[in-house]
C-alpha cells in the first residue's frame, strides 16, 4: 500500500474550485485515472482540513497517484512492519447510520453516546478491539453538497462524526483487511480511512 499526502495551496484550492466534499473526492478521483479493466476505487482518503494557507489531504492506495495538475503529492510505501504491532492509536471518521431493512433506508445516529455504542458495535469483525474507556467523538454533524450529472441535479447529506481512541489487534489478516479496504460506508467521500499511530505494547 501507498500512503500519499496530498498539499493544496490557498491558489491550488481556488483553481481547483474546492468548495465542498464533492470537490475534494472530484480532485482526489482525478489521481487515479481508471483502465478499462478497473471496475471499482482501489484507494481511501481523508480530508485533513485547512486554513487560510491552504488543505491537505491523506491518500491510502494500492496504485501510486499520478502527478496532480495543481497542488503536490508526497508519497511513500507503507512497511509491511507498520501493520504488525499489537496496539495502535486510531482515528476515523465514519458514516454512521443504521439501515432500515424494511424500507431499505437509513437513519442517522445522534448524540455521543449514542455514537460511542453504534462504534463499538462497528468494529465487530476488523480484527480489532476497541479499549471503550479511550473513545472520543468529535465533528458530528452533516456533509452537504450538490452533484451534478449531466442536465440533473442531486442533493446528498451524510451524517458524519469522527472517532479517536486506543485499539488491539486480535486477528491480524482481518486487522490488515480494515486497514487496506476502510470500515462501513460512503468511503468515496472521505469515510472509512483508519488512521494508525503505533504504541508501545506495555
Amino acid at each position: 500500500m501507498i500512503a500519499t499526502i496530498l498539499k493544496l495551496t490557498r491558489s491550488d484550492c481556488k483553481a481547483l474550485d474546492i468548495k465542498d466534499a464533492y470537490s475534494i473526492h472530484r480532485v482526489v478521483y482525478s489521481l487515479f485515472p481508471r483502465s478499462k479493466d478497473e471496475v471499482q476505487r482501489n484507494f481511501l482518503f481523508a480530508d485533513k482540513g485547512g486554513d487560510f494557507n491552504g488543505r491537505r489531504i491523506l491518500i491510502l492506495s494500492k496504485t501510486k497517484p499520478v502527478e496532480p495538475e495543481y497542488g503536490k503529492i508526497e508519497s511513500r510505501n507503507v512497511p509491511e512492519s507498520f501493520l504488525q504491532f499489537k496496539k495502535y492509536g486510531f482515528k476515523i471518521t465514519l458514516n454512521p447510520v443504521i439501515r432500515n431493512g424494511k424500507e431499505k433506508t437509513t437513519v442517522p445516529v445522534t448524540g455521543k453516546e449514542n455514537l460511542r455504542t453504534w462504534f463499538l458495535g462497528k468494529t465487530n469483525g476488523l480484527g480489532f478491539v476497541v479499549d471503550s474507556d479511550s473513545i472520543q467523538v468529535c465533528r458530528m454533524g452533516v456533509m452537504t453538497f450538490t452533484k451534478k450529472k449531466d442536465a440533473a441535479v442531486f442533493n446528498q447529506t451524510h451524517n458524519i462524526a469522527t472517532f479517536m481512541g486506543k485499539l488491539e489487534v486480535v486477528d491480524r489478516k482481518l486487522f490488515i483487511k480494515s486497514f487496506e479496504e476502510g470500515i462501513g460506508r460512503a468511503k468515496g467521500f472521505g469515510f472509512g480511512l483508519l488512521q494508525l499511530v503505533p504504541l508501545e505494547d506495555n
